[in-house]
């Protein structure tokens, strides 16, 4: 369901002063020192756009677990000019040691196993349900099939070429296995040079990890979210904030589902009264959810949408092909509906500066994670940084945006 209403004369929110965000990253094994980076950098960015005061506090690493936080400290006037200041404690589940193994798999087991995962989703449909929700994420996931597929005729040419000069001087067969072991030095130089601009690698990571995972092929997953699971439960019994935030950002959406979802299914209760919700950004949940064998996964999306203590709000942008869009995450499971989630669309073109859209567009990665990153344009309900450290909850920003907007007191310029 689609939330895109302009209630702009609904009366006055209730106000946020304290907050705990919990961010679930997506596969990345850059971790926690990039996104603490990216964060702060960004949150300067947000405070200034807004006229705002900020202040953010140092990491806080727990010996004993999986996660790292720190804190905020945000203050500013709304449209009336009366002051208003929210604490935010924002919370960093950790995996990137997990995912980092993965990148320590050899080159060549990461592309045997990519190119199993592709034929194993050509045959059982995956594929096919894929380009149907979504033809132009489909064709991103080929993005380094395709890659594959250039740098080996890049390297067959230049093989071939030597081994075809060799030929008109050496006996044939020498010249075929020399040819051939040109083809092989190119095809590694080739791989090498082009992976950074690439990511080739990366994605074959992403991709039979995910698929693995799908499959009940990854238990150090399903150990560690767990774990997460019983963090979440613990904390928000624990908490006396006005609202409890879970993001999950990327495949990191799938991660927040299943902790929530966890979290739920061992007590029902933990909630009960806490303001909790779930926020997912830029999601790909199919990618887990189309899968046959993911019963477990489809089971928790159908839970959660009919959770009574949960607040779920699902932001997606035609603009970034990494995400399905327009997308119903419960019925697009071929589910039955519930009250979760609210799906909202975000237009770029409202958030980035009108000088800067033109070479944005076209920046996939960028545009992927400016749902992360501060606006250069205020007068959008949808701000990452508003949801984390701003007076309004999550479900009166997703569902009265025209209210928010105004009450804020920065309108479009």
């Amino acid at each position: 369901m689609s939330t895109e209403r302009t209630d702009a004369g609904a009366s006055a929110l209730p106000r946020v002063r304290s907050r705990h965000v919990v961010y679930a990253q997506g596969y990345d094994p850059r971790g926690l020192a990039e996104y603490y980076r990216l964060f702060r950098g960004e949150y300067r960015k947000f405070c200034a756009l807004y006229g705002l005061t900020g202040k953010v506090g140092k990491i806080v690493n727990p010996d004993d677990r999986f996660t790292t936080h720190w804190t905020l400290d945000t203050q500013g006037e709304d449209a009336a000019g009366a002051p208003w200041r929210v604490d935010t404690t924002y919370e960093f589940l950790r995996w990137e040691d997990i995912i980092r193994e993965d990148f320590a798999r050899p080159a060549w087991w990461k592309t045997l196993h990519a190119l199993g995962s592709l034929f194993n989703s050509l045959a059982n449909g995956v594929y096919a349900r894929v380009f149907a929700a979504h033809w132009r994420f489909g064709l991103f996931t080929l993005y380094p099939f395709v890659i594959l597929l250039t740098n080996t005729l890049a390297a067959a040419l230049v093989g071939g070429l030597a081994g075809g000069l060799l030929a008109l001087v050496a006996p044939s067969v020498v010249a075929w296995l020399i040819g051939l072991a040109v083809f092989a030095a190119a095809f590694v130089v080739i791989v090498r040079k082009t992976e950074p601009l690439s990511y080739m690698f990366y994605m074959f990571d992403d991709i039979v990890s995910t698929h693995q995972f799908a499959y009940g092929q990854r238990p150090d997953w399903e150990k560690r979210f767990e774990t997460f699971a019983g963090y979440l439960i613990e904390e928000v019994r624990a908490s006396d904030a006005d609202e409890f935030v879970v993001v999950g950002h990327s495949s990191g959406s799938f991660v927040a589902v299943e902790v929530v979802a966890r979290a739920f299914a061992r007590d029902p209760e933990f909630a009960r009264g806490k303001h909790l919700a779930l926020v997912t950004i830029g999601a790909n949940l199919p990618i887990i959810g189309f899968n046959p064998s993911a019963d477990a996964f489809r089971a928790r999306l159908a839970a959660l949408a009919v959770t009574a203590d949960l607040d779920w709000v699902d932001y997606q942008s035609r603009k970034d092909v990494m995400n399905f869009y327009p997308f119903e995450p419960i019925a697009g499971h071929g589910l039955k509906p519930g009250r979760n989630p609210a799906v909202v669309p975000v237009r770029f073109r409202d958030i980035i500066a009108p000088e800067s859209y033109p070479r944005f567009r076209w920046r996939f990665f960028r545009v992927h994670f400016q749902f992360l990153m501060a606006n250069e344009r205020t007068g959008s309900a949808y701000d990452y940084f508003m949801i984390c450290c701003g007076p309004f909850r999550l479900g009166d920003r997703a569902r009265k945006p025209a209210a928010v907007v105004a009450q804020t007191g920065h309108p479009r310029p």
